[in-house]
Formats: structure tokens, sequence, C-alpha cells
């Protein structure tokens, strides 16, 4: 009988061990455990995942592990391989473009409500989401630059008193997070997405809501067009074999 306060221990693909808590919300843990190793890059695009060995790594029944790798497939973050199993899909060009197109509408339409109308909690709150950035990436921790880049866009959602966007967001953000992580492995300043953050911080303070909404759409389609380039690079290049982790190998 598993219990709330039993944890089990996560060591998947990278050696290291770390602790989920096993609560009612498990499939959510491990599909989150999977989504870290495909973003932070230990997962590249067409390693082979295997639910036995998953479970077994995270030391859970393959009831969750099966149920988050059938979401992640859906999400269009896995997809079947050849034979049995599945693979990390690859981005897609066109998915990623279309994505962040309306992302940075709706990124522009947040931080415009909230610059006209709550320019003083920005100004009192919006610091502290700063340096919690700023010390994100001096950790160099991929994980934790998206945490903190996530917190700093719910607040901007939250000043924006509409209560639409973020729902949007999130419907969306599986696919985001990946994106971003991409984006601050490869050729991304992470200190310089932070200094926007904070042009941008500075000017909902003032209220000035058309201009930190264009400023908002262009911080947005920056990390777009580095995506859309290398993807575009990644198409031009002759498609190589699958690839197979020493794990996936092992169960072969």
């Amino acid at each position: 009988m598993l219990h709330t306060e039993f944890t089990v221990q996560r060591r998947l693909y990278t050696g290291a061990m770390k602790e989920l808590a096993l609560q009612p919300k498990l499939v959510e843990q491990v599909h989150e455990a999977i989504l870290s190793e495909i973003t932070e890059g230990r997962l590249a695009p067409g390693e082979r995942i295997i639910q036995e060995q998953i479970a077994q790594e995270l030391g859970v029944s393959r009831q969750p592990v099966q149920q988050a790798l059938l979401l992640l497939r859906n999400k269009g973050v896995l997809k079947d391989a050849p034979g049995r199993g599945l693979i990390v899909a690859p981005l897609d060009l066109d998915y990623v473009l279309s994505m962040y197109e309306i992302r940075a509408v709706l990124e522009g339409l947040a931080f415009r409500k909230a610059a006209e109308l709550n320019a003083e909690r920005a100004r009192k709150s919006g610091g502290a989401l700063i340096q919690k950035g700023r010390k994100a990436v001096k950790s160099k921790s991929v994980a934790a630059m998206i945490a903190a880049d996530r917190e700093f866009h719910a607040f901007i959602y939250e000043l924006s008193e509409n209560p639409l966007i973020a729902p949007n967001m999130e419907a969306q953000w599986t696919s985001t997070q990946r994106v971003m992580g991409e984006v601050l492995m490869r050729d991304e300043k992470p200190r310089d997405i932070w200094d926007q953050h904070e042009a941008m911080l500075a000017e909902v303070a003032e209220g000035h809501g058309a201009a930190v909404e264009e400023m908002a759409r262009q911080h947005v389609m920056q990390a777009a067009n580095f995506m859309i380039v290398r993807l575009r690079s990644q198409r031009g290049s002759s498609s190589a074999p699958t690839k197979t982790t020493p794990l996936a190998r092992a169960d072969g």
C-alpha cells in the first residue's frame, strides 16, 4: 500500500538522485520529471523512451508512467518509435511559429493592461521577481531559469486582471517550456532576458501601456526568431538515425 508520506527516488537518465513525493498527483510529477529531462537537453529529439525503465528509475508502477507518456504524446512532445516505445519528437517549425505569434499578442496585451491597471503593484512587488530571475541565471540551472521566467510572466498576467490570459498561456506551457529550454541552453543569453524583463517592468510601473505592449511583443519574437532559424537549419540537414540511450539499449 502506498502512503502520501512515502517518497520515491528520481534518477532519470542523469545519474543524479532526486526525490518525488508520492501524492495523488503522481502522474503530473512523472510528467514533469520526463519533460524536465527533455527541456534540459538530457533527452534529445530522436531518443527512445521505454516506460518499464522509467518506472524502475522513478520507483513507481507502470500505470502513472503510462499515463504521463500518453499526455506527452498527445501534446506532441513524444511520438511512436519504430517497433515499440516512444521517442522524443523534434520541435515542429510551423507549430513553434504559430505558438509564438499567439503568445506575442497575449503577452503584449497582458503587459499593457498591467500598466494601465496596476502600475503601483508592479512597482512594489516586481523587483523581487527580477532578483529571483537573476539568481536563477547565476545558478545556471535551466529548470530554475524557466521557473523564474514563468513566475514573472504569471505576475504580469495577474496584474492584467484579464482572466482569460493565464489559461490560454497555460494551454501552451508544455511546448513553451521545451522551446525555452532550447533557447536557454543554446545561443540566447539568460542575463539579457532579465535585462529585458527589468526594462518592461519599469514601463509597467510607469503606466506606459502602449510602449510596454510593443516591448513585450518584441521580447517574445526575439526568442521565436532564434528558434525558427535553428529549426530551419535542422530541416536542411540530412535526417540522422534514431538515437538510443544506454537505458533503452539495456531493454533490448
